[in-house]
């Protein structure tokens, strides 16, 4: 009898231990991204806009500036900064043509329309005239492309009524880039039912979301 009852708390043990030992296991590992991706810290994959965009150049204020900020594009791929005008952007020729990209993408603009001059507008596009004709000079097999400026939301137009001027500075973009000949892109169409949620708390700037859906947009355009 003692050996029956000895066996059976042995046997007893030994599951208990074995149950133990499943739980320390943890949980089953998440499926890894598909093949060729990379998931970063933020959740995106970042390598296959890495691999298309190795070669291009994207110029402008801080809302360029997210897309390395947020780790979609590496920082080479990236020149841009907080404030940044097209007066502004003149000073970084040098840097860009070291670079020597295939192709450069630019938005600048949100920082020209409250600019404190007469004509924002007018003085922005000289600027700009200059930016791309340095451009064609220094690197003149690289394509240019130019970008419209992105909506704010209406509270950030109450904070801020020059954002009205959007809409008018981007047909003058437009314009420029019929004039020099170059490419131009209007982001309007990532700007659908439901955009709200890519905009930062200050309704100017962007999550990371909004970066995969301006890269998505422009891949037709790269060389």
């Amino acid at each position: 009898m003692k050996k029956i009852v000895t066996t059976l708390l042995v046997g007893s043990l030994t599951l208990a231990l074995a149950a133990c030992g499943n739980e320390s296991a943890g949980p089953q590992q998440p499926t890894s991204v598909a093949q060729g991706q990379t998931a970063n810290s933020k959740g995106l994959t970042e390598i296959p806009y890495q691999s298309i965009y190795k070669d291009s150049v994207f110029v402008g204020d801080s809302i360029t500036e997210g897309l390395s900020f947020h780790d979609v594009l590496k920082e080479g791929n990236v020149l841009a900064g907080a404030g940044k005008t097209a007066e502004f952007a003149l000073e970084d020729i040098n840097e860009l043509t070291e670079r020597n990209p295939k192709q450069v993408f630019i938005q600048l603009g949100s920082d020209d329309i409250l600019w404190p001059t007469d004509n924002p507008k007018e003085y922005s596009i000289q600027n700009y005239t200059k930016l791309i004709n340095m451009i064609k000079e220094k690197l003149p097999q690289t394509k240019i492309t130019l970008l419209t400026v992105t909506p704010v939301t209406p509270e950030a137009v109450k904070q801020e009524p020059r954002y009205e001027n959007i809409s008018d500075y981007n047909q003058a973009l437009k314009e420029l880039a019929d004039k020099e000949n170059i490419g131009f892109v209007d982001l309007s169409s990532i700007f659908t039912s439901g955009s709200d949620d890519l905009y930062d708390s200050d309704g100017i700037h962007f999550k990371p979301e909004y970066y995969t859906k301006l890269l998505d947009l422009l891949k037709d355009q790269v060389k």
